[in-house]
């Protein structure tokens, strides 16, 4: 079963699959290994962790594509990549689809905010027109190659134009052929749960560390009906955590083991990124 399908089947479980976010083809690489049965291209892990800025739409799409390819190359699980508005109009979407199928995604992520978009966690953001937003979900469908590539369409509308607003808009977006649904920033337990009573198309719910949304677990989630249950960046805020303890340690005591517990050890590191296979195929061509 190829990737693309085994996503399929995921979301139409709705069994609340916990899908992490990788923001280089090393945390794909970690995350896979973990045993995670998919993973997600972070367009605000990428932007935090390669660029050093926030998430606000610094990033354009040969980056997400470039990373893409890299992790698809390191990883055999599905990846649903983040691509952010679509960078532009409907003709852009189309484009950007073509692209990151070509890369590797087997799920493309669009939303509906103004162009420079912002972290849905942010204050400030605005959403172009319902049939702006419905017209780039159409571009979308119509731009995959694979009919299999599933297309899932974010909302932002609840925080600028409430909660109805933003199931009415997400309905839309499943007429218009989108396979998952994503509003995103709820901030209520009560509109955690009506989402999938009111929406058919399946659901994924993001659970942003920090962020505006009560924390559920991927099980209770499951039970409510969602398909996916995205932690974009834990990957990335554990990597950061774990990079300032690290140095902070260096910094004061002037050296650190491997038995410290603060870092992989040698060997692990190693491991991770395959050198016996590449020591193996060097052998093999010597």
């Amino acid at each position: 079963m190829d990737t693309k399908q085994r996503l399929k089947d995921m979301v139409a479980a709705r069994r609340g699959v916990l899908v992490p976010g990788a923001f280089n083809a090393l945390s794909a690489k970690v995350i896979e290994d973990l045993g995670f049965e998919a993973i997600y291209v972070t367009g605000a892990g990428v932007t935090n962790m390669w660029l050093g800025l926030p998430d606000q739409g610094f990033m354009g799409l040969a980056e997400i594509a470039d990373h893409t390819a890299r992790i698809r190359d390191a990883v055999s699980v599905p990846l649903l990549v983040d691509a952010d508005t679509g960078f532009g109009n409907a003709l852009n979407v189309y484009h950007t689809v073509r692209t990151l199928e070509r890369a590797g995604a087997d799920c493309i992520q669009l939303e509906d905010q103004v162009a420079p978009k912002r972290c849905g966690h942010f204050n400030g953001k605005e959403v172009v027109s319902t049939e702006e937003a419905v017209s780039k979900i159409k571009a979308a469908v119509d731009a995959r190659r694979d009919p299999n590539l599933l297309v899932m369409a974010r909302t932002d509308a609840a925080a600028t134009h409430g909660f109805e607003a933003a199931v009415e808009r997400a309905q839309r977006f499943a007429e218009a052929g989108a396979d998952i649904l994503f509003v995103e920033a709820v901030t209520t337990a009560d509109e955690i749960r009506a989402l999938p009573a009111r929406l058919a198309t399946p659901q994924l719910m993001n659970m942003v560390i920090g962020g505006k949304t009560p924390i559920f677990d991927a099980e209770q989630l499951g039970e409510l009906g969602y398909g996916i249950v995205l932690y974009a960046n834990a990957a990335l805020q554990g990597a950061v955590a774990g990079m300032q303890n690290t140095l902070t340690a260096l910094r004061d005591q002037k050296a650190v083991q491997e038995s410290s517990g603060l870092v992989a050890t040698f060997a692990e590191r190693q491991r991770l990124v395959g050198k016996p296979a590449w020591d193996a195929l060097e052998k093999r061509f010597s």
